[in-house]
């Protein structure tokens, strides 16, 4: 018998953990009362349904195997750490639900998604563990991934994340939505999650689902949560970035900078939507940085071309939006701006102070790297260039870093 095709077992997977996995996962959880076990259990239920279906293909129902297997491997988890084996059967833990996965994009369960993104992100957890370990327990990024998104090594991200499951569970954190004077002050770091997990998936020419996966979730965020204006403003920001998605390659397959895209290829209908999410949010007269991000987002959807854009607005929006998040990486986009309004020394003046805190960040190198040419200094422009490519961890964005250092002059 021949053996299928592991490109199809492996696309199979992907999809069934993203529709599966964190839900899974909240089931353990809330059975076993240990959010560790339930992670590990499903992660290995992973790597089991990884080697068996390349040799078998996928079951019939993935989604309940997938289930079967995670419960099979808490309990012996449980049994090699705690000999709970016995405390599992009195408690009448059962299997998961069998259940055929929904179809991405709609019918998914809201019940335990949401409640779970809010555990993850709970105030308990250190800072810098929230937004990573909901990326690997929600939406079922792998640790490397996790750690080329943080700019941080993988076994450092590793230990994070070990530590903030132990947390949880020694916590007693619920999975549960906040209380109502708790929810604005725990929502910020969900649209972060959000936001990250959706630009992995966008800069990712082979992982497309993942950033449908995450406007999806915006949107089930902002329509649960309609009284928080900055949700409608993520909401709005991803609309914006998933409309010109269909214009961010060529034919060729290379990446297409926002300045030099065939707006014609720009969803409008997805465009028009945003501005209505933008509206909504704008309702409360309480801008944030998501909504201010959207608004910037929005003045590059409705310019007719690059060099007719209004940049006296995007640069005067980022100087709201460094009140809210004064970080370098906010610093570095505005220069961009800058560049357009000021000319590229102007700008150069305002990235070259950013070069120490933002050296591991390949588009300090790559936004840098344009200046300089535009200045005439080509020289310093081509290492800058190298820097950058040094540093891309995006195939896409390698490429288009190579072809900037053949291009002659």
């Amino acid at each position: 018998m021949t053996a299928p095709p592991a490109d199809h077992a492996d696309a199979e997977l992907a999809r069934i953990v993203r529709a599966e996995a964190g839900l899974i996962v909240a089931h353990l959880h809330r059975r076993l009362g240990d959010f560790d076990v339930a992670e590990e259990a499903v992660q290995l239920a992973i790597t089991d349904a990884l080697r068996v279906w390349r040799r078998d293909g996928p079951p019939p129902n993935p989604g309940g195997w997938l289930s079967t297997t995670a419960r099979r491997r808490a309990i012996d988890l449980l049994r090699r750490q705690s000999r709970e084996l016995r405390r599992l059967d009195d408690q009448g833990v059962d299997e998961p639900a069998v259940r055929e996965p929904a179809a991405t994009g709609s019918g998914r369960e809201l019940d335990e998604r949401l409640p779970m993104l809010f555990a993850c992100c709970h105030p308990a957890l250190a800072a810098e563990t929230r937004l990573p370990l909901t990326l690997r327990a929600v939406v079922g990024l792998t640790t490397e991934q996790i750690a080329r998104a943080f700019l941080t090594p993988t076994a450092t991200m590793a230990q994070r994340l070990v530590r903030a499951k132990r947390k949880i569970t020694a916590a007693g954190i619920s999975f549960a939505l906040p209380d109502e004077d708790q929810l604005p002050a725990r929502l910020d770091d969900v649209l972060s999650v959000i936001t990250v997990a959706y630009n992995t998936g966008y800069l990712d020419a082979d992982d497309q689902q993942l950033a449908g996966d995450m406007l999806w979730l915006a949107e089930l965020v902002a329509r649960q949560l309609p009284d928080q204006p900055e949700a409608w403003g993520l909401l709005a920001l991803l609309t914006l970035q998933q409309a010109r998605a269909g214009a961010r390659l060529g034919t060729d397959g290379r990446l297409v900078l926002l300045a030099d895209q065939d707006r014609e290829r720009w969803d409008l209908a997805m465009i028009n939507r945003a501005d209505r999410f933008l509206e909504l949010a704008a309702q409360a007269r309480a801008p944030g940085r998501f909504q201010l991000q959207a608004a910037i987002a929005a003045c590059h959807a409705a310019a007719p071309s690059w060099t007719d854009t209004d940049w006296l607005q995007i640069v005067t929006l980022y100087d709201l939006l460094l009140r809210h998040d004064p970080s370098p990486v906010i610093r570095l986009n505005r220069a961009v701006a800058v560049a357009e309004l000021a000319g590229p020394a102007a700008a150069l003046v305002e990235v070259e102070p950013l070069a120490e805190r933002l050296d591991g960040y390949y588009l300090l190198h790559a936004v840098r790297a344009r200046l300089l040419h535009r200045v005439g200094r080509h020289d310093e422009g081509r290492a800058a260039d190298r820097r950058a490519l040094e540093l891309a961890a995006n195939p896409i964005e390698q490429e288009l870093l190579r072809a900037r250092l053949a291009e002659p002059g």
